[in-house]
């Protein structure tokens, strides 16, 4: 990490430099959000897309894997032009066969593109990026499975809410990419994104026109509770689905005080399931062998 600059910022420079981050970032949340997640899935997204012989159900399980993605579909298919054709949508599939094959691929080409073309912008976060979108794919395959074997919850909206229950972090990821000074202290940035994911990522969700059911079961998912057993809601679900992939966020307390990181044990009912977990997301990840 380079600190060596004369124009680098330090004490209440620095900290100014942080809340205009937060600033910005409350500004964008009421316009147009756009930001990169995870670029391999992305690219190869891109590719999948334009097969014409490409399944609904294939499709529905690669656009699960890419949360910013499937948010804008569930928002589209909630959306006026097509919440007439039936109740509120509130998982992947479910938008997938609403919206059709068409509208489904020309969204999300253009998502995808644009994302594509802000990707160089997290290279200065690449690790925690991938640590992050790891844990990502790990809860949305937790959730869905909890849901199924545990709750009356449709297993489809737990994968959702599982998945982008993180999108928040991904998205200040991306904003503080936008100062050179946070570009060189990734350090500060893991503390900031500690402090503020869940606050900023709950009003993301809701920009993006999630399902207030989804936006809500991620609020204060990394907050420590009583362990919900069994699981009754969906807020419950994703709270074990975050433990169950390695939750409170070990990687955003690395090189730093590893005290912070608090050891979470998993009653046998949900360490049962995590070989199901292990599996179904080996499945996950063959959609786009």
């Amino acid at each position: 990490m380079n600190s060596g600059t004369t124009d680098d910022k330090k004490g209440s420079a620095l900290a100014a430099q942080r809340f205009q981050m937060l600033e910005d970032i409350a500004a964008e949340l009421a316009g147009d959000v756009v930001f990169p997640t995870a670029f391999d899935v992305v690219m190869r997204l891109r590719k999948a897309l334009q097969d014409p012989n490409l399944s609904i159900d294939h499709l529905a399980d690669m656009i699960a894997l890419e949360p910013l993605i499937s948010g804008r579909l569930l928002g589209l298919a909630n959306s006026a032009a097509f919440s007439r054709r039936g109740p509120e949508v509130r998982g992947v599939k479910a938008a997938v066969v609403r919206l059709g094959l068409n509208t489904v691929r020309s969204t999300a080409m253009a998502i995808a593109m644009n994302q594509l073309l802000r990707s160089k912008d997290l290279v200065p976060f690449n690790d925690l990026a991938n640590h992050l979108w790891e844990h990502s794919l790990r809860t949305a395959v937790a959730a869905e499975i909890v849901a199924h074997k545990m709750t009356h919850i449709s297993p489809d909206e737990a994968m959702l809410a599982g998945l982008v229950h993180d999108l928040g972090a991904f998205y200040m990821l991306y904003r503080a990419s936008q100062y050179q000074e946070l570009r060189q202290r990734p350090d500060t940035v893991r503390h900031l994104i500690s402090q503020w994911h869940e606050s900023i990522g709950h009003s993301l969700l809701i920009a993006l026109s999630l399902p207030e059911s989804v936006a809500d079961a991620m609020r204060d998912h990394d907050q420590p509770r009583p362990m919900p057993l069994p699981a009754r809601t969906l807020s419950d679900v994703v709270y074990v689905a975050n433990l169950m992939a390695g939750g409170k966020f070990e990687w955003l307390y690395r090189d730093a005080d590893s005290g912070a990181a608090v050891d979470f044990a998993l009653p046998a009912e949900y360490q049962a399931l995590i070989g199901e977990v292990e599996q179904r997301e080996h499945e996950m990840r063959a959609a786009f062998a």
